[in-house]
């Protein structure tokens, strides 16, 4: 089950917060509006009664009750009240009228009548200072319900738009927090996700989430420098690694990844081929002259072989005198052969061994051409038979 988003969240709290508040606030409303409703209706129905009780004073000296009766009937017309009763003296019922006898009663007015009015409202009819007779009146269920109802149905449309007002209000105030905590959630996942360490969380209003953003960019400071000399270190350590530390040229390890890439590169392997290189007289320069002289003859020859392919080829160092080239852009035998003769040119020049002495040292060069092999193993085999077979006839060319 996906877990909700904190803005989903923070609008379910507001709704759920709103939605109760003013469902309390609507229930004591509603009370509130009962209450003051009865207190009303109870106080106009008093008044109604004592205005009856005027009106009926004479029907009741003179004994008229037809003409109490239209005065019941002329009063209720207007619809004060439902049912309303004179009575005499001695508590005889001396009139009466009702709305509408015939009518099928109103349960739930009824209901609400019996809350409001338990009893109906009653009023002595007096004259010259003394009770002639009482009337009794009873309010109408009808008119109170709709007037009830209309009530809590404008109280319940004030609340329903003063809750979509609160909604409205609460959901523009969270936009800030939400959208703090959005950039805050962006930065952390590209760093987690990307190792993306240049990212930073920026200024916020809110102090709470300003602070938290310094906080973490200053972490984030510690982490990016932290990761730059990290990859610094990788860098120094993958050049030791692939690297000659007396020449400074690409050893075996960079030779054979190379080798290995241009032959599953059928492009390049149509137009390229390896030479292998290696000392005719150096251990004659180490017996003579010591390994320190040695090593200035090797490190000038990868630098002359750097100088020679410039960009276009690579060399590597692969231990001791041995050395190699792969030669890129080539399309003939002729052509290799040509530029082993220029590289021979180049390396057989003397050597300065930085002790007042200059030596000479030739290597011998075999090559072997990527497009008439099929295998980084024959291709290196090629090469090396062909470079010993140079090097046995240089051998017997001096003997």
């Amino acid at each position: 089950m996906p877990r909700p988003t904190f803005k989903r969240t923070l609008r379910r709290i507001s709704m759920i917060s709103v939605i109760i508040t003013m469902t309390i606030v609507w229930l004591l409303l509603c009370i509130a509006s009962v209450v003051t409703l009865k207190q009303y209706a109870q106080k106009n129905l008093e008044l109604t009664s004592a205005t009856m009780s005027r009106s009926l004073e004479a029907s009741l000296v003179f004994n008229d009750a037809t003409a109490a009766t239209e005065t019941l009937a002329t009063l209720g017309k207007q619809g004060q009240f439902a049912v309303a009763e004179v009575f005499d003296i001695h508590q005889k019922r001396f009139a009466y009228w009702s709305w509408n006898p015939d009518e099928n009663p109103d349960t739930l007015g009824t209901l609400v009548s019996r809350l409001l009015f338990p009893v109906p409202a009653a009023q002595p009819v007096m004259h010259n200072g003394a009770v002639i007779g009482e009337v009794r009146i009873t309010a109408r269920d009808s008119l109170i319900s709709h007037f009830i109802w209309t009530s809590f149905a404008v109280l319940t449309g004030c609340i329903l738009f003063a809750s979509f007002v609160a909604l409205a209000i609460t959901h523009s105030l969270h936009h800030g927090i939400v959208t703090a905590l959005q950039n805050i959630t962006d930065v952390v996942h590209d760093v987690r996700t990307n190792r993306n360490f240049s990212r930073r969380v920026e200024e916020e209003r809110i102090e709470e989430f300003h602070r938290f953003g310094q906080d973490f960019n200053s972490l984030l400071d510690e982490m990016e420098e932290w990761q730059l000399k990290l990859q610094a270190r990788n860098a120094q350590l993958m050049r030791t690694a692939m690297h000659d530390p007396l020449t400074g040229l690409a050893n075996r390890a960079a030779f054979r990844n190379s080798i290995a890439a241009l032959m599953k590169d059928p492009s390049a392997q149509t137009n390229s081929a390896l030479l292998f290189l290696d000392g005719d007289n150096f251990k004659a320069i180490n017996d003579t002259w010591g390994h320190a002289a040695g090593d200035c003859v090797l490190i000038e020859v990868a630098s002359r072989m750097v100088e020679f392919g410039a960009k276009r080829h690579q060399s590597y160092r692969l231990g001791g005198d041995e050395f190699a080239m792969i030669l890129y852009g080539v399309h003939s035998g002729a052509d290799v052969q040509q530029i082993c003769a220029a590289l021979s040119q180049q390396l057989i020049r003397p050597y300065d061994l930085h002790n007042g002495h200059r030596v000479k040292m030739s290597l011998s060069i075999g090559f072997a051409l990527t497009w008439e092999t099929t295998s980084v193993d024959m291709l290196l085999e090629q090469a090396d038979r062909n470079m010993y077979l140079v090097k046995n006839q240089r051998s017997k060319t001096i003997s």
